[in-house]
Parts: C-alpha cells; structure tokens; sequence
C-alpha cells in the first residue's frame, strides 16, 4: 500500500498498515508513516549513526487537523521524538504540516510505568487487548491549568512532564501492542544506570 506523498490527497485509510513486523526503523516508518522521508531525515540527523535500541511509532486522523504522526527512538542514552502534523484549515497553505523534533536525555526520566489490560478467551487463557505506557520526566509541564484549579492558594500546582504511549487490539493489534511493551522494557531497563 503506497501513501500519499507530503502536500498529497487527505484522503487516509481507515485503518494503517501494520509497522510492528519490521524490526528496523526505517522499513517500519516507510510502511506506516505518511511522511517518511520527512521523519527519517529529522531522526537521522540527530542519531547521527547512533545505535536504535528500540522505537515506538503512532499516526492517527484527527477530524480537525488532519493526519497526526510519532516516532520515539531509544538509543541508550536519550529519547529521539519526531512528531509530524497536518496543519489546521485555514492556518496555512492547503497540504501544510509541521515537522517537529525532540530530544528527552535518559537522564531525565524519573519513572517508567506500564499497564496492561487483559482478558481471558474461551478456553481461560489471558491476552492482552491493551497497554498504556507512561515515562514521567523531571521537566515540569508548562500547560496553563484550566480556570479555578490554581484559584484557591494563589499558585499554580506543579506536574511533571510525561510521555505517553497506548496501543489496543482495535489501534495497533496484538503486534504493536507486543512492539511498545518490548519499547517500555528496553527504556525501563536504561533508566537509572550510568549513560556511556
């Protein structure tokens, strides 16, 4: 199944190409991604011939902007995030994006959580339909809170910076699934060692 190049039709299908079969990054991201070559040049650039430990990828249609895009790279020593997406109606020229990149040290993740959802089949074996992983950062999140929450004592309250990732049987199938658990164990198992 081709993509429509950068600029191209908006018309997406329903549902993705599976990436979870491909093990390296680059055929995963040409099999997924809209915007390859747009993702993998902002990666590279910054990898720099870094080894990938592991990679996580998400893309989704969002009724206002459009197509939404993610690649996060592990490659032992910080988070590589590339994240692409369509620009609103009227926010520019027709076939617009945004192409943004960023760079999480290790160093900096203070937690990684993962939870799983399971359900038994017929024959009372258990599977696993969902996952939701969270890495909390040291960074403190600088989103505005909603009116009336800080009101009462005058300040702001403090939350930490997260990533968060999900896959369901419906978003991802079992593949992807069993692809950002392996993600999740890989960057759990760098987080608070020595970086080389």
């Amino acid at each position: 199944m081709s993509s429509p190049p950068f600029g191209g039709s908006n018309e997406m299908p329903a549902v993705f190409p599976d990436w979870s079969p491909y093990p390296d990054l680059d055929s995963a991201a040409r099999a997924y991604l809209r915007d390859p070559e747009v993702a993998l040049e902002a990666l590279f650039g910054v990898l720099r011939g870094a080894s990938v430990l592991c990679f996580t990828l998400e893309r989704f249609v969002n009724e206002v902007n459009g197509v939404w895009q993610e690649v996060v790279v592990c490659d032992g020593s910080r988070l590589v995030l590339w994240h692409g997406e369509d620009v609103a109606p009227g926010d520019g020229p027709v076939g617009s994006m945004t192409s943004s990149l960023r760079v999480v040290p290790l160093s900096t993740i203070t937690e990684v959580g993962c939870r799983r959802r399971l359900t038994r089949t017929t024959t009372g074996q258990a599977r696993v339909d969902s996952i939701d992983v969270y890495l909390l950062l040291s960074s403190v999140d600088d989103a505005v809170p909603p009116p009336g929450l800080a009101e009462d004592d005058g300040r702001a309250p403090l939350r930490h910076d997260a990533l968060r990732f999900g896959k369901t049987l419906d978003d991802g199938g079992p593949g992807q699934i069993a692809r950002l658990e392996e993600f999740s164990r890989v960057v759990a198992s760098l987080v608070g060692r020595p970086t080389l």
